[in-house]
């Protein structure tokens, strides 16, 4: 850094520091206006504290949330006439202390040493809200939640403003509305003046403003006018014949909107769904498929794997109040090498000794089933659950009234790759060349050194892994018992059938397809079960059409 650079520094210094001083300067006037009022809050005097929540309420600083919050659970004081929180009492040689914090921004006021300030108990006033305070609380905490920094707090106070249609919520609305705020909070701040405007009594005579509220709402596609809308509409005779138009047509323009939603929101529920049955159906398809075992504990090496994600989560001792994220990407590799080992197991002392004998391999697969099944249960019990990871929660909104989760999201990502990961080994590695010489012609190809009884655990493994990691992904959403794998294996078997037995493409396609269209059945017949017979008739209905499938079987059950 040069001499001149330093030496102009230097001299404009004192200007720079009236600089930020006089930035400065609003805020803290205003934190400094604060304090006064939360001091109030301890008045004895109750129209002095009624004077001083209706100002606190009425400030716009989002921070004295969290600061009523504490006032209404008795953690609020008054020490040396400053109001500070104290949520627990310290014991100190023997002597009952209070670590402070600061009631704005609830961080630990700090001493002259950097340390917690810890006052004795006795010098503390406990202040709180009287019982008809608490309303007024209550109140002021609804319009403080609009100008939270917090986004999706914001907006869910917005939202109440709207449900409540009282008129007496539109001239904060307005404000927040004409404010430097998001769109999105913009938006959802109209459609709550609308909504009210509507609704509410105080306009029950205010013809013209009701149908600008209406058509307003309408062009909006807002989904929380329609029992806004309908309720009006029950009793025409007490609209005027215009009303009844506007009402009319925006009910159905919204209607209209939300019934498209609710389609592209179904397909992406199917997909979601499918990705899950591709996933169970990939390890099928290449232990059916590919070694012609028919394995009724496939669905319980699913099951497997989604109790390794939650042995995962113990260990790593993740919680939703301690989350520990780094423990969902430990129990993929988990997941899949642990269903692989009970897959290879299984294989090894029990299908082996079964090859070409299907009755056989299906009793006996449906035998270490059961006993896979009440063995988790003397474990685990009959249910557990898995805490997603912090970054898995929640969704977002491409366009409005379409929320994507982001856990279904990443289900379908990990099946994209599972199928693009299979389909690599099968094509382009040694080991899937040995699986498909050893499908197609087992004697030719131990005449040419191949170790066929090495290749089948291999293959049973790595199909009984990608169970694994189906009920890896299962557990983002769905719950996790030790019969949960009974409620897949069917599923999974239409999907393999319905492909083309051991064609990868077929299961990819028919997983999809049954997905989504068990996902637009259901709605319709309002319920999952009948969804579940009608999907299957559907699908001997396709078989006997197209005995073979999507795509005509390859290997061991071509001929068959």
């Amino acid at each position: 850094m040069s001499a001149e650079f330093l030496a102009a520094v230097r001299g404009k210094t004192p200007w720079l520091l009236l600089l930020l001083l006089a930035s400065a300067a609003p805020v803290l006037a205003a934190d400094k206006d604060l304090s006064t009022h939360l001091a109030q809050l301890g008045s004895r005097d109750r129209s002095v504290r009624a004077q001083a929540l209706q100002h606190l309420g009425q400030s716009r600083d989002g921070r004295l949330v969290a600061f009523f919050d504490s006032y209404q659970q008795g953690d609020a004081y008054l020490h040396n006439g400053k109001v500070v929180l104290c949520a627990k009492f310290q014991e100190v040689n023997g002597q009952k202390m209070a670590p402070l914090s600061d009631p704005l921004s609830t961080k630990p006021l700090l001493g002259p040493d950097g340390a917690q300030v810890l006052v004795p108990s006795g010098e503390l006033e406990s202040i709180g809200p009287s019982g008809r305070e608490r309303r007024a609380v209550a109140d002021a905490i609804r319009l403080l939640e609009i100008w939270s920094d917090d986004l999706e707090t914001r907006l869910a106070a917005i939202r109440r403003f709207g449900d409540s249609r009282k008129s007496e919520f539109l001239e904060p609305l307005g404000e927040l509305a004409r404010a430097d705020v998001p769109s999105s909070v913009q938006s959802r701040a109209r459609e709550s003046i609308a909504l009210i405007e509507l609704g509410s009594e105080d306009f029950a005579q205010a013809a013209e403003k009701r149908i600008a509220a209406a058509r307003q709402l309408g062009e909006m596609a807002s989904a929380r006018a329609v029992p806004v809308l309908t309720d009006l509409l029950k009793n025409p005779g007490s609209l005027q014949e215009s009303e009844q138009q506007a009402f009319t047509s925006s009910l159905e323009a919204i209607e209209s909107y939300q019934w498209k939603i609710t389609r592209v929101q179904d397909l992406f529920y199917g997909l979601s769904l499918g990705s899950v049955l591709i996933l169970v159906a990939l390890g099928l398809a290449i232990i059916f498929g590919q070694m012609g075992v028919i394995n009724m504990a496939h669905g319980e090496l699913m099951m497997i794997g989604a109790y390794a994600t939650y042995e995962t989560q113990l260990l790593f001792g993740h919680t939703p109040d301690d989350p520990v994220n780094l423990f969902f990407i430990a129990a993929l590799p988990i997941a899949f090498l642990s269903a692989a080992f009970v897959g290879w197991l299984i294989e090894l002392l029990i299908v082996r000794h079964l090859y070409g004998r299907p009755l056989e391999t299906l009793l006996a697969t449906w035998g270490v089933g059961l006993v896979l099944i009440q063995a988790v249960r003397l474990r685990y019990g009959d249910n557990i659950g898995v805490n997603s990871p912090t970054w898995l929660v929640g969704s977002f909104e491409p366009i409005q009234d379409l929320r994507i989760s982001y856990n279904r999201v990443f289900i379908m990502s990990l099946c994209a790759i599972c199928v693009l990961a299979i389909s690599a080994i099968m094509n382009g590695t040694r080991r899937g060349l040995l699986i498909r010489a050893t499908v197609q012609n087992r004697e030719t190809a131990e005449s040419l050194g191949v170790n066929t009884r090495q290749t089948d655990g291999l293959t049973f493994a790595l199909g009984a892994g990608l169970a694994g990691i189906a009920g890896y992904a299962w557990t983002l959403i769905g719950g996790v018992t030790p019969d949960m794998g009974q409620n897949h294996i069917v599923d999974a078997f239409l999907v393999v059938v319905t492909g083309g037995v051991g064609e990868l493409a077929g299961s990819v396609l028919a997983g999809l397809g049954l997905g989504m269209l068990n996902k637009f059945i259901e709605p319709i017949l309002g319920s999952a079960i009948w969804a579940k017979v009608i999907l299957l008739l559907l699908v001997i209905a396709f078989i006997q059409w197209k005995p073979a499938g999507l795509f005509p079987p390859k290997g061991r059950l071509a001929d068959v």
